[in-house]
């Protein structure tokens, strides 16, 4: 049995982690959520990852989260008759609708959306951001531009326009079909890439239609801006660095990163912090000190979940990578620093029942004896609420609804244990202690929080909380009805 640790660590599948026996080490190294990319592998390939994890998540009777990451509209300059040309700075290059192959002076961008958004002083950036180019002049199909860093520009690289807000839709028709597909398998979480508005996380939510949570992909000025907004809509949001480093100046991701996260905590909405964690480890077994001070700082700032990408996907080290992210938690969450960081954020929020409920749990908590706090949850908002307060205590969630328990594999603090449908309180109070002891949480000297809601099985109704002792003749002794 895994040790309980506060912090989620996604792995990403792929060619390195594709069959059942080495998922299976994964999770057994401390991965929570396992990350099917949905812009590299074919649908039999995602299909065969779901069901090793489903078959794990049955022997193992643990919950496992399933995220499908979609891939997003990809912008990407044309073909050229040479395979690439070396810009200069200050050389004049113009983009435009033409599909003749491209030459030192000009090449297709086979995405007449840009040219609508563009206006002259606007930066077009291409490979990562590696070649830049400002915009002198432009029209519906064309964009005549002056280099500004130089650099190989060959066919086929990728585009990307940070300072304008381009109408295109966050989801391709690639992404309506893969939505549809991963719903159909029954994933429980779909990562939404290229989110610029709200209205693109509404339309993923009326899709998915309830079969799947919506998290938001922040990597773009744009979601930056409108990120409040955005958050109100989505069930949670991934501060996907990647393409954020490369729109906007690398020196302002981190001040971003601190400010989103704190956000989402806030709200009481999961935030995975993602891209080149422990980049080093495609190829090494060991990290930079820089990865693993990056991985700490991402976890003191109370992320719900740390990420690995082609790491685990395609390095030579995928499970000594989950191993060291998980040992660089532990070592985080041992620190006392950690908590006072973590208390020193907390920001009240009380503005209902279940408000009041879990800010009284979790001081109960800390200044008792207890072991866990358990909550019971019909839609997961009541351990979202607990989990935003970061107790010091393990959070135990209850439910008889497998989805969100998965879903909740990626939310800070919790532990998701499965319950039968229960219809009084001191079943849910008897179910609650045997699940802090089954799990080693707590023996029969000790006490836990019990949260719940009278009626039962109604979402939001979270209106009891009781301090109940893990011995069950305790329980009975006191409540013999």
């Amino acid at each position: 049995m895994r040790r309980h640790r506060n912090v989620k660590i996604v792995a990403t599948l792929g060619p390195a982690s594709s069959d059942k026996e080495m998922i299976r080490k994964l999770f057994d190294a401390g991965a929570d959520v396992f990350r099917l990319n949905m812009s590299h592998g074919s649908q039999d390939d995602h299909r065969a990852r779901h069901a090793a994890i489903r078959e794990i998540e049955a022997e193992t009777g643990r919950p496992i989260a399933i995220l499908a990451d979609l891939q997003g509209p990809k912008l990407r300059v044309g073909q050229f008759a040479s395979g690439g040309h070396d810009l200069a700075e200050g050389d004049a290059f113009r983009f435009d609708l033409s599909p003749e192959p491209g030459d030192a002076s000009r090449v297709q961008l086979p995405h007449p959306e840009i040219f609508q958004a563009l206006v002259a002083g606007s930066e077009l950036l291409v490979n990562d951001g590696k070649i830049r180019l400002r915009v002198e002049d432009c029209g519906d199909d064309f964009a005549n531009c002056t280099v500004t860093v130089g650099g190989m520009i060959s066919e086929r690289k990728g585009v990307n326009v940070p300072d304008v807000v381009l109408p295109l839709a966050a989801l391709s028709d690639k992404d309506r079909a893969d939505l549809e597909f991963a719903c159909e398998m029954g994933v429980d979480w779909l990562a939404l890439s290229f989110v610029q508005r709200p209205e693109d996380v509404e339309e993923a939510k009326r899709l998915a239609g309830g079969r799947a949570a919506v998290m938001s992909k922040i990597e773009k000025p744009a979601a930056v801006h409108a990120f409040d907004e955005i958050l109100q809509v989505s069930d949670g949001i991934m501060v996907a660095r990647g393409d954020l480093g490369v729109e906007l100046p690398v020196h302002s991701v981190p001040p971003i990163q601190k400010r989103l996260v704190r956000r989402c905590r806030s709200a009481a909405k999961p935030v995975i912090v993602a891209t080149q964690m422990l980049e080093s480890m495609v190829e090494s077994p060991m990290p930079t000190r820089a990865e693993v001070s990056d991985v700490a700082n991402a976890i003191y700032e109370g992320a719900d979940a740390v990420m690995l990408s082609a790491e685990s996907a395609a390095g030579a080290w995928p499970i000594e990578a989950v191993t060291t992210m998980d040992s660089v938690a532990r070592s985080v969450e041992a620190d006392a620093n950690y908590r006072a960081i973590i208390e020193a954020s907390r920001k009240a929020e009380l503005h209902s029942v279940a408000d009041a409920i879990v800010t009284a749990a979790r001081e109960i908590a800390e200044t008792t004896d207890i072991a866990a706090i358990c909550a019971f949850t019909q839609s997961g908002k009541t351990v979202s609420l607990v989990a935003r307060e970061r107790p010091r205590v393990p959070i135990i969630a209850l439910s008889s609804i497998d989805q969100v328990l998965r879903r909740l594999c990626l939310t800070w603090g919790t532990h998701c244990v499965s319950t039968p449908q229960l219809s009084r309180f001191k079943e849910a109070v008897v179910n609650a202690t045997r699940a802090a002891r089954s799990f080693g949480f707590a023996d029969e000297t000790r006490q836990v929080v019990v949260m719940a809601g009278v009626p039962f099985n109604v979402p939001g109704t979270t209106n009891i909380l009781r301090i109940a002792p893990c011995d069950e003749r305790l329980i009975f002794a006191s409540d013999p009805e």
